[in-house]
C-alpha cells in the first residue's frame, strides 16, 4: 500500500476518534485534516510530491471524486434544479459560466505567464462546496429558502463544471509548452516534440481532439446505466426483491461502475461525467411515482458516510499541498486572484443572473458571497498538479491552495462569526 494512503487512512481514523467533541467546540473536520496532512507530510515534502505526482494517486482521487458528484446528484430535493428550479437553473446556467469566464479573463491578466492554463484554474477555483463551512447552512440568520438554494447550487456546479475541467486540461497540456517558449524567446513560431510533452502527450492529444465526444459518450452511459438501475430499484423494492440495504449498496457500486465503465481503454469517455449523470438519472427513475420526489434517506445513508470518508481522505491531502505551495516564493498575483474568486467573481455572476428574479437583492448579495471552495477544488487542483508540466502545475497548485485556505478563512471563520454579530445586534436589548 502506498504510504501516502496508509497516512491518510491513519488520520482520518484518529480524527473519527475524537471528531464529535471537536465539532462540538467548532473545530471543522476539514480544517484538523489539514494540519493532519501537513504534519504527516512535513517530515519528507519530496516523497509527498512523488506520491500526488503518481498515476495511482490519480486514480484514487479521481475515484473519489466521481462518489461525491454521483452523492450531490441524488441529494437534491424535488425536480432536476431542486425545489427552487428556476433560480438555481439561472445560477448554475448562467452564473456558473460567467464566473468562469470573468475568472479566466483574470488570471490572464494578473499572470500573462499562466494564459495556457487559465481555464483549468478557473475550473479548479470556482465551484463551491460547504464542507469546510458547514455552520453557514445551519445560521438562522440564512432564511431556509436561501440555505436550500445553496446546497443544492454547491451540489451541482462541480458537477457540470467536470466536462469542462475535462476538455481544458488536455488543452492546457498541448499548449503549455508553446506558451513557455513564447515568453523565453519572445518569438511568435513554435515548435514541440514528443519529449516537451511528456510521457502521456500522446494521450492527451488524443484528448485535446475528442473531448466532446467523449463527454457525450459519458452522458449517454450515465443516462442508460443510472436510469436503468433506479427504475430496477424501484421495482425490485415495490416488489419485495430488494431491501434497504440492499440500495444503499448499490448506491454506492453504482458511480463506481459508471467511472469504470466510462473509463475503458476502447471508451475513454468522461468518468465523472459519467458518475455524475447517473446520480441525476438514478433519482429521476428511482423516485418515480413517489409524492415526494426524494430519494428516501434510509437508501442514502451509506453513500453518504462513504463520500464524508472520501472527502475527508482529500482533506488530508490538502494539507500536504499547502506545504508544497508554501515553499514557493508568495506572489501577490495569485493571492489578488483567489481574493477575486471568492468574492466579486462569484457575487457579480451571480447577482446578474438573478436579476428580475423572486430573489431579492439583500440575498443575492449573500448567495454570491457564501460560496465556499471544499472538495472539488482540491480534487480538480491535484488531477491537473499530476498532469501539467512542472512549471504550470505548480501555479495551478499555489492557486488552488490559496483559494482553499482563504475559503475557510473567509466562509468557514469570518463569515459565522459576522453572521452571529448581526444576530445579536437584531435580538431587542431588554
Amino acid at each position: 500500500m502506498p504510504s501516502l494512503l496508509l497516512f491518510g487512512l491513519v488520520a482520518v481514523l484518529l480524527w473519527s476518534l475524537v471528531s464529535h467533541r471537536f465539532e462540538r467546540w467548532g473545530v471543522a473536520g476539514p480544517a484538523m485534516l489539514l494540519v493532519l496532512g501537513a504534519a504527516v507530510t512535513v517530515w519528507n515534502l519530496d516523497a509527498y510530491d512523488a506520491a500526488i505526482d503518481a498515476p495511482i494517486t490519480e486514480k484514487i482521487v479521481e475515484i473519489i471524486l466521481s462518489i461525491l458528484l454521483f452523492a450531490d446528484a441524488t441529494e437534491v430535493r424535488g425536480g432536476i434544479f431542486g425545489g427552487e428550479g428556476k433560480v438555481t437553473a439561472r445560477l448554475v446556467l448562467i452564473a456558473l459560466p460567467l464566473s468562469l469566464l470573468f475568472t479566466a479573463i483574470a488570471s490572464a491578466w494578473l499572470m500573462p505567464e499562466s494564459f495556457a492554463v487559465i481555464g483549468v484554474i478557473a475550473c479548479v477555483i470556482m465551484p463551491t462546496d460547504f464542507a469546510p463551512a458547514t455552520r453557514l447552512l445551519r445560521s438562522r440568520l440564512l432564511p431556509e429558502r436561501i440555505r436550500a438554494i445553496l446546497n443544492v447550487e454547491s451540489g451541482y456546479n462541480d458537477g457540470l463544471v467536470s466536462p469542462i475541467f475535462g476538455m481544458a486540461l488536455p488543452i492546457a497540456i498541448v499548449f503549455a509548452p508553446l506558451m513557455r517558449q513564447y515568453f523565453e524567446t519572445g518569438s511568435d513560431t513554435f515548435t514541440i516534440d514528443d519529449k516537451e510533452l511528456g510521457p502521456n502527450g500522446d494521450k492527451f492529444v488524443e484528448a485535446f481532439f475528442n473531448a466532446v465526444p467523449a463527454t457525450l459518450v459519458a452522458v449517454a452511459i450515465g443516462v442508460v446505466l443510472g436510469g436503468l438501475i433506479g427504475m430496477a430499484l424501484r421495482i425490485a423494492r415495490d416488489r419485495g426483491l430488494a431491501d434497504e440495504g440492499g440500495a444503499r449498496f448499490i448506491m454506492v457500486l453504482l458511480p463506481l461502475i459508471a467511472y469504470g465503465i466510462a473509463t475503458i481503454p476502447v471508451i475513454e469517455a468522461n468518468g465523472f461525467v459519467a458518475a455524475f449523470v447517473a446520480g441525476l438519472m438514478y433519482r429521476v427513475t428511482r423516485t418515480r411515482g413517489m409524492q415526494e420526489r426524494v430519494v428516501p434517506h434510509s437508501e442514502m445513508l451509506l453513500a453518504e458516510e462513504v463520500g464524508t470518508l472520501a472527502a475527508n481522505f482529500v482533506w488530508f491531502m490538502l494539507g500536504g499541498a499547502a506545504l508544497l505551495a508554501f515553499t514557493v516564493a508568495f506572489d501577490w498575483r495569485i493571492a489578488l486572484l483567489a481574493l477575486l474568486a471568492l468574492t466579486v467573481l462569484r457575487l457579480g455572476p451571480v447577482y446578474l443572473s438573478l436579476m428580475r428574479s423572486s430573489v431579492s437583492r439583500a440575498d443575492r448579495v449573500k448567495i454570491g458571497l457564501l460560496g465556499p471552495r471544499g472538495t472539488a477544488t482540491i480534487v480538480f487542483g491535484l488531477l491537473a498538479y499530476n498532469a501539467l508540466p512542472d512549471d504550470v502545475g505548480q501555479i495551478v497548485l499555489v492557486v488552488m491552495v490559496t483559494t482553499v485556505v482563504g475559503s475557510i478563512v473567509l466562509h468557514g471563520i469570518a463569515a459565522p462569526f459576522a453572521l452571529r454579530a448581526l444576530e445579536k445586534r437584531r435580538v431587542p436589548q431588554i
